[in-house]
């Protein structure tokens, strides 16, 4: 059956949510399995809504749970069809079992995961608690910073993913309100351009290939599910970078808009830097500007790349800074955040003396403020006049009460 094709302007006033929507049609997926949940609905609606108008020759699969969701995108992509769908905090937790059936699968199965705190107490804003939920299951993750981010990085989700020497699921975060229902001007591409940067889904070991049988979800134990968990680090994971960085420099061709797998920005002679991820790095860019104006060296580094951690490239961006504060966007739970454990294991062989402060803020959708990040770079300023961390090594950024602290 023939579809319509849509008719954008070179400019299009989105949300996160929207603009992902737009990339799932612009990709002709050939199957959605969803459930709702806030704040993701959305691009599963827009999904159903350009299939039911003809945009799209496709199917949309409506199931009872968020777990039945990711069963039903793991049957389809088995099958050998283009997969994806979205989900959020509690949903996202209801799919973790199947999280790492699809990575240990191998199917290139690309979710949207819009960034939510976690239950009890319930709540629907945003935090990072479902993205670090999921950082151990085998699913390259990517980082959107805005809905401009959310459109471009489904295009390199599916082309990394789908990729025959990776062949791995992908995960493409946003910001939970901040980016999925903020309007912004996103900038497009037409529907023949957009798909084909992306390509003919192309299958491999699809169990409807009936001249090449296959077996999928075997059961391995001691004999050999450790080689297996072996070569899917070893082996997949660490091809998925040179990947990324191709996919990212072809879009560049294409479009012009330039990503890193970690993105630099005033850090070429920074004394001190903030390491956050989402929304925050826009407010960090800023307030550094505000910093180099009072005569502190400030920068950003931001993470795109989220899994695979990019060890090398976190080197090389922090190298010669002198005290460095790492964000975490979740409740550490009787531990340092997860960005803070990553920043030190990431220096900790190297030659840096740079003092390492971690901060956890915003959770449940709490506001960080230019004047958070002022007193914050002002703290690392002094750790560097002093020569030694002044603060805590683990602080909470905006919480009301008696200042809390760990470590």
């Amino acid at each position: 059956m023939a579809f319509d094709k849509m008719e954008l302007r070179d400019i299009e006033v989105w949300d996160g949510n929207f603009a992902a929507a737009q990339a799932l049609r612009q990709c002709q997926i050939d199957v959605v399995s969803a459930y709702p949940i806030t704040p993701s609905t959305p691009i599963v609606e827009g999904y159903a809504k350009f299939l039911a108008d003809n945009y799209i020759e496709g199917e949309f699969v409506m199931v009872e749970s968020e777990h039945a969701a990711m069963s039903g995108c793991i049957g389809a992509s088995a099958a050998g069809g283009r997969v994806a769908t979205a989900t959020s905090s509690q949903g996202f937790a209801l799919m973790v079992e199947t999280l790492y059936q699809a990575s240990g699968m191998r199917l290139p199965i690309v979710l949207n995961v819009v960034n939510r705190a976690l239950a009890a107490p319930l709540n629907v804003n945003g935090d990072h608690s479902d993205m670090y939920l999921g950082r151990d299951s085998g699913w390259i993750q990517l980082d959107a910073y805005s809905p401009q981010e959310a459109y471009d990085l489904n295009f390199i989700a599916f082309r990394v993913a789908e990729d025959h020497d990776v062949r791995l699921p992908c995960m493409v975060h946003q910001d939970g309100f901040m980016t999925s229902h903020t309007a912004q001007g996103v900038k497009t591409m037409d529907d023949d351009t957009a798909y084909s940067f992306v390509g003919d889904f192309k299958p491999m070991n699809d169990m409807l290939d009936f001249e090449h049988p296959v077996t999928h979800g075997v059961q391995t134990e001691e004999d050999w599910h450790f080689e297996h968990k072996a070569r899917q680090h070893n082996d997949l994971m660490t091809k998925v970078m040179p990947k990324i960085q191709t996919a990212f420099d072809d879009f560049e061709k294409l479009t012009g808009r330039k990503y890193n797998i970690v993105e630099k920005y005033d850090m070429e002679d920074a004394d001190i830097a903030v390491v956050c991820m989402g929304t925050s790095v826009e407010t960090a860019r800023e307030v550094a500007k505000e910093m180099r104006g009072k005569g502190v060296k400030a920068g950003v580094v931001g993470l795109r790349v989220i899994r695979p951690f990019p060890f090398f490239e976190v080197q090389e961006a922090l190298k010669d800074v002198k005290a460095i504060a790492a964000l975490d966007r979740s409740s550490p739970n009787g531990a340092p955040g997860m960005l803070f454990n990553e920043l030190a294991g990431a220096l900790y062989n190297t030659d840096t003396k740079a003092l390492l402060s971690g901060y956890v803020y915003g959770l449940g959708g709490r506001d960080l403020t230019k004047k958070h990040l002022t007193d914050l770079y002002s703290e690392l300023q002094a750790n560097v006049d002093a020569g030694k961390v002044l603060t805590p090594l683990q602080q909470f950024i905006g919480v009301r009460g008696p200042k809390l602290q760990f470590l």
